[in-house]
């Protein structure tokens, strides 16, 4: 898909510059859905092509030329956050020769609430920089159709500035206290997709064993307590064997390690997802950390294959 579903969402009186860094598979979407809405975007992806791609925006040489007074980030994790603020060609530099005081720095990925909180605190008292946490959920297909889930930690007032901006690709935007609580949230949630994604696949894996029609199985499912978003948006590849793409595994994996973070923290024991890590470990071992996350069928399949061996 190219063009945005959130055609009716306008917002073309916000008053705050805006630029994105990361225009990949979830980056894209957001970037043409705020441009749908009617706002001037900047754009910066490491591979310029990509940025490029995207009709209407502007493209920036460097992040220092992306250094907007709002920079979304759509990046893997926090170290390639980072990353865009030292240098000459650093959206820290960007933001003094523009004369940007106040910049406010948005982070989409998946991080680390611990290691973002720390983050957060080090950016404020080093370079005045406000930093929101605000993880997504809804996958590519939830990006491109502007309903997302946005999960949200930050100062209170950033936020409600930005709040109209997230609902450019958002159907739900929450707010839950400071910078880290979104991540954490983010993490309650990955619990629930990584089990959710690992349980499918068992139950694929027995249906294959079977002999069964997969679509018919996934059909009774959906139907019933067993359907979920992850059925809809993922059943086919299940069906048709292609996990190229997607959410990868190894992106899971780095899920389900902060939330084994998180757990250690808090004291917790969380032998579900202790059990579901431990299987993406495997499918990772077997060099399949780039597939999608379903792919976790595979590794099934192979386990039960190498133990009747």
């Amino acid at each position: 898909m190219t063009t945005p579903i959130n055609t009716q969402k306008q917002l073309p009186d916000f008053a705050l510059t805006v630029s994105l860094c990361g225009t990949g598979p979830m980056g894209a979407p957001i970037a043409r859905n705020i441009l749908s809405g009617g706002l001037p975007l900047t754009l910066w992806n490491r591979t310029a092509a990509k940025a490029q791609a995207i009709s209407g925006g502007r493209v920036a040489g460097s992040p220092a030329e992306a250094a907007a007074e709002v920079v979304l980030t759509v990046l893997p994790d926090l170290p390639q956050v980072a990353a865009l603020l030292p240098g000459e060609d650093g959206l820290l530099a960007g933001w003094a020769a523009a004369g940007i005081r106040n910049p406010v720095l948005v982070i989409h990925g998946t991080v680390s609430p611990v290691a973002v909180a720390e983050f957060a605190e080090d950016c404020l008292r080093d370079y005045g920089l406000a930093v929101i946490d605000a993880p997504l959920s809804g996958g590519t297909i939830g990006a491109e159709e502007g309903r997302l889930s946005t999960m949200v930690g930050g100062p209170a007032d950033a936020v409600g500035r930005l709040t109209p901006l997230f609902g450019l690709y958002s159907s739900t935007v929450v707010w839950f206290g400071k910078t880290g609580a979104g991540s954490t949230v983010k993490a309650c949630n990955q619990i629930v997709v990584a089990a959710t994604v690992t349980a499918l696949s068992e139950a694929m894996a027995v249906a294959t064993a079977a002999g069964l029609d997969l679509g018919k199985v996934q059909s009774v499912l959906a139907g019933g307590l067993a359907g979920s978003e992850v059925l809809m948006q993922k059943g086919a590849r299940w069906i048709g064997g292609d996990f190229e793409g997607g959410g990868s595994a190894k992106n899971q994996l780095k899920d389900l390690n902060f939330i084994a973070e998180i757990a250690k923290d808090s004291g917790l024991q969380l032998p579900l997802s202790t059990s579901v890590r431990g299987a993406f470990e495997v499918m990772i071992a077997a060099g399949d950390g780039d597939l999608d996350h379903t792919g976790i069928y595979r590794s099934i399949l192979a386990g039960s294959e190498a133990a009747a061996a």
